[in-house]
Order: structure tokens, then sequence, then C-alpha cells
């Protein structure tokens, strides 16, 4: 009858259980079992929260590339008159801007006037990009009209610039104060050419949540931009939002059509491509270290259940006498190492899901230690180190650390299924 026992049954479960907790002076490996399982928790909480941090970096510098810059930048090639001089404004903008409005799939244009320049605040200078753009387009973008942190009124726009929050704390400037705009490309003179200044109210201060945008950016109202580069009655380019950033490419051959003669195109993917295609050759770079380290945490229970099977050759050598079969004995032990892989395993879901839910204080902890070193802005361009939870990322790690766990089970629970009873008690 003991053939036809079924697949884990009762009594399997409790020898199986009993050999987990036995004491070290009754033959138990107690101590392995710890190690183990603490081998296994510590693996997958790493996993999952080295998985947590780069989907959350990832997606929160997407997000803010494309909250604040342009999905897709239309604008015009090097055009070269008859007299030498060379430009690439658009002069008829208004209806170029109809027309790529018209396709399908764009939500948004721009016509801007872009400008590199210096602005100043009394004895401060800071090297700034001018945005000259409308009131109204300037409330359409998101990081801008709902930053993280804003002063001021967006709607006073018309009556002074809008500056990031970097640049007003490099000019030392709040709402109300004034700021000077100085470009060298001024008015030409017998002497030479003069830098052009003008002097604006800051009225709007804005945290887009990218160091490099707070640290340079300035909106400047359009028509005044028009003035201040001497761009009367033209455009530099158009800033354009699509409703899926993912798939801009595929209006490539619209929006050229749509911009006339000259026209080129700059995405986001163009800008910033091959800083993701970076991101995920380090994912998969990570994600295989961090495989090996589940591994070698899920080795320690091979190692703990060779010692079980040699310590318990005796109880093995009594069952198999007492008619269980080879697969009751594997099954005990496949019980013994699978259980402690899918408790460490549950453990580490759970410290890995805590840590990035509770990121940000912890972090706040780690940077005060670090006397707020930790994290440099400027150097990786976020202000702080975001973490997203994503079902797949907890289920890949689950699913590789219960899968390691339960492989290598097998070869010492096979161990001990063909262990011959005469030779496990010949000695006893």
């Amino acid at each position: 009858m003991a053939g036809s026992t079924a697949p884990f049954a009762r009594f399997e479960w409790m020898i199986a259980w009993r050999y987990l907790r036995a004491k070290r002076a009754e033959g138990g490996v107690s101590v392995m079992t710890w190690i183990s399982l603490i081998g296994i928790t510590l693996a997958v909480f790493a996993l999952i929260a080295t998985l947590a941090v780069r989907s959350g970096f990832r997606a929160e510098f997407v997000d803010t590339i494309l909250g604040a810059n342009a999905h897709v930048t239309v604008y015009r090639s090097l055009d070269v008159a008859a007299s030498g001089a060379t430009s690439r404004t658009i002069e008829d903008f208004d209806a170029v801007a109809a027309k790529i409005a018209a396709i399908e799939g764009v939500t948004r244009v721009a016509p801007l006037i872009k400008g590199n320049v210096m602005a100043n605040a009394t004895d401060r200078n800071a090297g700034v990009e001018v945005f000259g753009i409308t009131l109204d387009n300037l409330k359409t973008i998101p990081r801008i009209a709902q930053p993280e942190e804003g002063w001021g009124d967006i709607n006073r726009f018309d009556k002074g610039v809008a500056l990031g929050s970097g640049v007003a704390r490099e000019l030392g400037v709040a709402i109300g104060d004034r700021v000077k705009i100085i470009s060298p490309n001024g008015v030409r003179t017998a002497f030479g050419t003069s830098p052009r200044v003008n002097a604006y109210e800051v009225v709007y201060i804005f945290t887009a949540g990218r160091f490099d945008i707070d640290r340079t950016r300035v909106y400047m109202p359009f028509e005044a931009a028009q003035m201040f580069f001497n761009r009367d009655g033209v455009a530099d380019e158009f800033e354009v939002m699509v409703a899926e950033p993912e798939k801009v490419d595929d209006l490539t051959m619209q929006l050229i059509d749509a911009g006339g003669e000259r026209t080129l195109l700059w995405t986001w993917r163009d800008a910033s491509g091959s800083f993701l295609r970076a991101l995920d050759i380090e994912d998969n770079v990570m994600f295989i270290i961090l495989s090996i380290l589940v591994l070698i945490a899920a080795m320690n229970i091979v190692s703990g259940l060779i010692m079980l099977v040699k310590n318990k050759g005796r109880d093995i050598g009594i069952l198999r006498t007492m008619g269980l079969t080879e697969g009751s004995i594997l099954r005990v032990f496949f019980i013994c190492g699978a259980f402690t892989g899918l408790i460490g395993t549950t453990l580490g879901v759970i410290l890995g899901c805590l840590f990035a839910l509770y990121i940000d204080p912890i972090f706040s902890i780690v940077n005060s230690i670090g006397a707020g070193g930790v994290w440099d802005p400027s150097i990786r361009g976020l202000y702080r180190l975001p973490a997203q939870l994503r079902f797949e990322d907890v289920a890949s790690a689950v699913a590789l650390s219960l899968g390691l766990s339960f492989v290598v089970t097998i070869f010492p629970a096979r161990r001990a299924a063909r262990m011959n009873p005469v030779e496990a008690l010949r000695y006893e």
C-alpha cells in the first residue's frame, strides 16, 4: 500500500517539519537552516530593492524629460542669403503651427524663441537658456505649470520672466526682484557690437525636478523675446507635444511634411536615447549579478540539506525499512529545502517592498549620515533617489528565488532517496 501513498502526504510534511526545527544535539542542522533562510531573505530583498530603484529612476527621468521638454522640436536647416547672412528662423510660424497641430496625435504646438545668454542680479551672474513662449503655451507644460515647488503667480508671466529655482538660487533673487538679461549679440555700431541688456521682473519661480532644467532655464514672454533677440515677426522653432511620446517616431514624416522645406526634427529620444540605452544595459547587468547572488544564497540550502542527509542516515534507513518509498524520502527532504526557500523569499519580498515604499525617509537618514553628500543632483539630474514598485519586478524576483531554491534542493533530496537502507543501518 505504500506505493499508493499520495505525494506530499501529511506524514511527509510532519517529518520534514521535525527535521527543520531539530536542535543540533538531536542531529539537526537548525543553524544551517537559519543561515540559508537569512541568505535567501537578503538576496531577494537586494534584488527587489534594486529593481524598484531602477524602475523608479527610469520612470522619474523620463517623466521629467517629457514633462518639461518638447517631445519633438521642429526647426529649419541653415539658410544662406545672397548677402552671406545665415538664418534658421521661421517666418510663417503661425501657419506652420496650425498644420502641425492638425496632425493626429499632436496635442500641443508652441512657437519658441531660444537663446543662450547671461543673467545678472547685483554681483552675481549665471549662464542661462531663455525660452520665449506665450503664457497660454507655458501653462500647458506640466512640470512648469504644476511644478514640484513653485513661487509667485504664473498668470503674471506677461509682466516679467519665470526662472528655474536653481537660477534664482544662483542669482540670489526672489519674487519681485529684477534680473538683467545680457546678450552679446546686440546692436552693431561703428565701434563694434554692443551687448543688449534688458531688466525684467521675476514673477514666477519653479522647480521642475531636474537639476539641469532648474539650473539653466528662463522663460520670457514670446513678444518680449522677439524684441530682445531681434526676431521680429519670426520664430526659432516649434515645441511639439504628442499623445504617445513612446511612438513619436511614427509621426516623423507627417511632421516634416507639415513643417515644409528645410524642416528638421529633434525628438526626446535623440536627446536622451543614449542615456536610456545605457540604463537598459545597466539594468540587465545588475539583474544578472543579483541573480548570481540569489544562486549563492540558494546554495546554502544545498549545504544544509547535505548535512541533514548525513546526520539523518539512520533515520532514512529506518523509514525505508518501515515501507517508505524513495519518492517519499525525496519529498521529505525536498520540503525541507523548498520550505526554507519559500520562507526566505517571503521575508525578502516583504523587506524589499517596505524599502521601496519608505525609500524617502530611509534615504534621508542615509543622506544625513553621509553629511548630505550621498546623492549629487548635479551629476544624476534628479534631486532624490526614486523607487517604483512594479508587480512584474516582484514577480520576477519571486520566480527566480523559488525556482533556484526548488532546483538546487532536488539534488541532495535525490541522494537521500537513493540511500541504501542496509548501508545506512550497517554501523548502527
